[in-house]
């Protein structure tokens, strides 16, 4: 017998769980003619193709959905927003920044919604401990552009000892491409002249990201 959502969630943890089964867990009641809650929630998910379709989806749209109504809807568009806000939190001071996954966190929702590259740079101090979060450049739906002088005068401005690269990739696939490697091997280069640390470069996709530290790139 499969678990329940909410069981699964205790067992594993909420990244095991599928959107189906997270919306489940916090619409857990079916409506009438739906089989079980995690079912409904696929059926939800279908009609509106994505998560992002469902928690973007306006009002009236919401509402006329079987199992949703009124109340639902609201729910709905106040999780979306609860997302929303939480990916724009900027990064604490005092707080160090030790892995990809947290800096996805910081801005993995921000940037996957755009459609347009951004580059950043996150400046850190001597401890990694974030200074600042800089957008260096915005380029097409396909590529940014970006020069080294760009990346390092913020640097020197904020006297930062270490950054992390940070862009998105508008299609959602976040393979780094050979223009992402050729850029992130030169700006380490001019970060060595510098004496300054380019710990990582995290590309961001639709619901995933690709971390250059982390695959050893």
């Amino acid at each position: 017998m499969h678990e329940r959502p909410r069981e699964k969630m205790l067992d594993a943890g909420p990244e095991r769980l599928s959107d189906a089964e997270l919306l489940a867990v916090v619409f857990p009641t079916a409506a009438r003619g739906a089989p079980n809650a995690v079912d409904q929630a696929r059926a939800w998910l279908e009609r509106f193709g994505s998560l992002r379709g469902l928690v973007d989806a306006p009002v009236r749209a919401l509402r006329a959905t079987p199992g949703i109504g009124a109340a639902r809807a609201v729910a709905a568009q106040a999780l979306g927003e609860l997302a929303r806000r939480y990916g724009q939190q900027r990064l604490a001071r005092g707080m160090p920044l030790r892995t990809s996954a947290e800096v996805y966190r910081h801005c993995g929702e921000r940037l996957a919604a755009l459609r347009k590259e951004q580059f950043h740079v996150i400046l850190l101090d001597g401890k990694n401990r974030p200074l600042k979060d800089v957008r260096v450049s915005e380029g097409t739906l396909t590529a940014s552009l970006v020069h080294p002088r760009e990346v390092f005068v913020p640097v020197i401005e904020e006297s930062a000892a270490a950054i992390i690269l940070v862009h998105n990739h508008p299609s959602g696939d976040p393979t780094p491409s050979a223009e992402d490697i050729a850029i992130t091997h030169r700006l380490r280069e001019v970060g060595e002249l510098m004496g300054v640390r380019v710990l990582d470069h995290v590309i961001i996709g639709h619901g995933r990201y690709v971390s250059f530290s982390d695959e050893g790139l």
